[in-house]
């Protein structure tokens, strides 16, 4: 084979990384794949604009034209279209492809499978997930022999950088919103971010690939870190505890069987490996019946991370091309198992509120609990000044045991109902312990 063909769908700092990378490393990822891999077209939306390290008679405007004929197209538009019409375009004239768009795969990840499937050709992701960090991998191919049972983990580094400053250095919420966009690290526009939904975007693929049920965006219950307080980060630590913003994908059996795909900030004990995990930083905890428990830490975003994981997909199908075959058989994305509603899970919470000191107060609670059928594990009270009180205030912070979500979700409930609870300061979930 004297070369592969490769066009590249998008111009922006990804893809010039990946575009520059192509042209200056060539002779070295020919040696790595077999053959030559020659860039044939970079589609952009400005093709007069100059891109440095990029020819300018590599640029167009014309996407539909750059992908036609090319052995491998990468796809880093981002967005739903034109990039979900172009992806099938290029899978059904037998491109293979390799794509970062996370929001697009947690939408339409089955028809996008199916699509590779009957062309015989790849649909390959990593840079979608968790940057640089290879997950995609180890739960396509290296756990495939192994069952599942969950996977947790901090994939997205703006609000991990976020909540770190917030503890380490007692920043609130908007200054360190802030910092995290003046070094880069969060867009002008955070709310993809901070909401949860990139997290939540990346937990509909690992929980598709980890249990082969077609989850997607809309299964997955999302709550973001704008309501975390620099109060919520302090009575965490005093409790033993770190907030992240998790994504959780988990098997569940019993009565209700089926899976759960929820992000949501949570309480982790710090001996856990992921209360460690700082700065833009992203782990992935994953646990499965023979393996046990394994981490994948690193970078998880930025134009170097990403797109080294593009690289390593491209040469991963290339080589697949030179080689005859196909390689690995796409991700089976068909199970018929249920995707449940958060209220169906089992979690435990930490609930903070502002109560009356004065006796019976603790009663009170404890019969508004018992109500639920829920638990305290643990509890603990202390003074709490507050200017605007008629009476003495009190902080109450009570951790729950495992119970039913929809049971704790209506203990808070009634709790904040009680005479004595002057407010529900917060509530947190606890994960990882």
């Amino acid at each position: 084979m004297e070369k592969l063909t490769v066009a590249l769908l998008g111009g922006g700092v990804v893809g010039s990384e990946v575009a520059r990378t192509l042209l200056a490393d060539a002779e070295t990822l020919a040696e790595r794949v077999g053959t030559r891999l020659e860039l044939t077209a970079v589609a952009v939306r400005d093709a007069s604009r100059e891109r440095p390290g990029i020819p300018a008679e590599l640029l167009t405007d014309d996407p539909e034209t750059a992908i036609r004929g090319a052995d491998i197209v990468i796809e880093l538009m981002g967005g739903i279209e034109p990039a979900r019409s172009l992806i099938l375009a290029a899978l059904e004239g037998g491109s293979s492809v390799v794509t970062a768009n996370k929001a697009l795969l947690a939408q339409s990840f089955p028809e996008l499978l199916e699509a590779a499937d009957a062309s015989g050709v790849r649909l390959e992701f990593e840079a979608a997930v968790a940057g640089a960090i290879p997950i995609v991998r180890p739960l396509q191919a290296s756990l495939a022999g192994d069952r599942v049972t969950r996977v947790m983990g901090i994939v997205n580094g703006t609000t991990n950088y976020i909540l770190d400053q917030m503890a380490r250095e007692g920043w609130g919420f908007a200054h360190a919103l802030r910092t995290a966009q003046e070094l880069g690290y969060a867009e002008a526009d955070p709310t993809a971010d901070v909401a949860g939904l990139d997290a939540a975007a990346k937990a509909a693929i690992i929980a598709s690939l980890a249990f082969q049920v077609p989850v997607s965006m809309d299964d997955v219950h999302v709550e973001g870190i704008t309501g975390v307080s620099a109060d919520m980060i302090a009575t965490a630590e005093a409790q033993g505890f770190t907030i992240k913003l998790l994504a959780i994908c988990e098997r569940l059996e019993g009565e209700n069987p089926g899976v759960s795909a929820r992000v949501y900030p949570a309480l982790v004990s710090r001996e856990h490996p992921l209360a460690a995990v700082s700065g833009a930083f992203n782990a992935v905890f994953v646990e499965a019946e023979s393996a046990g428990s394994l981490m994948f830490y690193g970078q998880g975003a930025g134009g170097a991370p990403t797109s080294s994981a593009v690289l390593g997909d491209l040469v991963s199908v290339a080589r697949r091309k030179v080689l005859g075959g196909r390689g690995q058989a796409p991700a089976q994305i068909r199970g018929t198992g249920r995707v449940l509603p958060i209220a169906d899970v089992d979690t435990r919470y930490q609930i903070t509120l502002e109560v009356s000191d004065r006796p019976g107060v603790l009663l009170a609670v404890a019969e508004a609990l018992a109500a639920e059928g829920v638990s305290v594990e643990l509890a603990s009270q202390t003074q709490f000044e507050n200017p605007q009180a008629d009476e003495p205030r009190a902080k109450l912070v009570i951790a729950t045991h495992t119970a039913r979500e929809s049971a704790l979700a209506a203990t808070v409930e009634n709790l904040a109902a009680l005479d004595a609870v002057a407010s529900v300061r917060s509530v947190l979930r606890i994960e990882g312990s």
